[in-house]
């Protein structure tokens, strides 16, 4: 019923049901790259994500399911990182690590890259742009099999094959910040999509943190505006918030 009842609403785009054809096809690429669809429904759905506007009503998954079930925090920054902020930012995730949470991130270059790799032990979670078989930066695939084949997940709403564009990597962000119960923010330029992380965020009445930095460097003028207008430098996370204490510094 939906392209009907999507056309007496006015939509100008005729919605397209998928065949039986083409859902077996994908339910046999997902079998075959050892991965699995989680519904909205169903108890390995992030509860989180599920309470946000558009939730996906599927997510393909890849790894280790309890990863999907603890709390998370989202560390996401500048894929051309300082030394001092990838730092930073493996600190951050190795401390959540030890506190209970997951690390979600979206395996970009730079500050996401050194937050999944500190948090390979304690659990992380990898949410790409692209299908499960497509992730981008291509680069970062071994460390996809490293977080899959470890304590953590890789998790998409996109199809197997698709390759990612300009216009999913927002889509993306907002999966981030749906499933993190707070989001740090790493070195950050004033335009970036780390950026549009913490405002979506914000928009879904999560937490976000800012790494404050050098105001002569143009990598933190995006944290350091972030701090301007709210976003906190440091706070105590509490069990009233579905995770252990946890102390975040900056």
């Amino acid at each position: 019923m939906l392209p009907e009842l999507s056309k007496r609403g006015g939509a100008a785009r005729a919605i397209r049901i998928a065949t039986v054809a083409e859902a077996e096809s994908e339910l046999d690429a997902t079998r075959r790259h050892g991965a699995r669809f989680i519904g909205i429904g169903e108890p390995d759905y992030r509860p989180a994500l599920r309470q946000i506007d558009g939730a996906p009503p599927l997510l393909a998954v890849k790894g280790h399911l309890p990863a999907a079930t603890r709390p998370s925090v989202g560390v996401v920054g500048s894929r051309n990182a300082s030394i001092a902020g990838a730092k930073f930012a493996a600190m951050i995730a190795r401390d959540c690590g030890r506190a209970g949470y997951t690390v979600t991130s979206r395996l970009a270059r730079g500050i996401d890259t050194a937050a999944h790799r500190a948090s390979l032990e304690s659990g992380t979670i990898a949410v790409l742009a692209g299908g499960l078989d497509q992730p981008y930066p291509p680069e970062n695939s071994p460390l996809v099999d490293e977080i899959t084949d470890r304590a953590g997940l890789a998790v998409s709403e996109m199809p197997f094959g698709w390759e990612p564009r300009a216009r999913d990597f927002p889509r993306r962000n907002r999966l981030i910040a749906g499933i993190s119960l707070r989001v740090v923010v790493g070195d950050a330029a004033e335009r970036s999509g780390s950026l549009i992380t913490a405002r979506i965020a914000t928009d879904f009445g999560r937490l976000v943190f800012a790494v404050p930095g050098s105001p002569l460097d143009p990598r933190c003028h995006g944290t350091n505006g972030l701090l301007k207008q709210g976003a906190y430098r440091n706070h105590r996370l509490d069990r009233r918030h579905r995770g252990p204490s946890a102390t975040f510094r900056a």
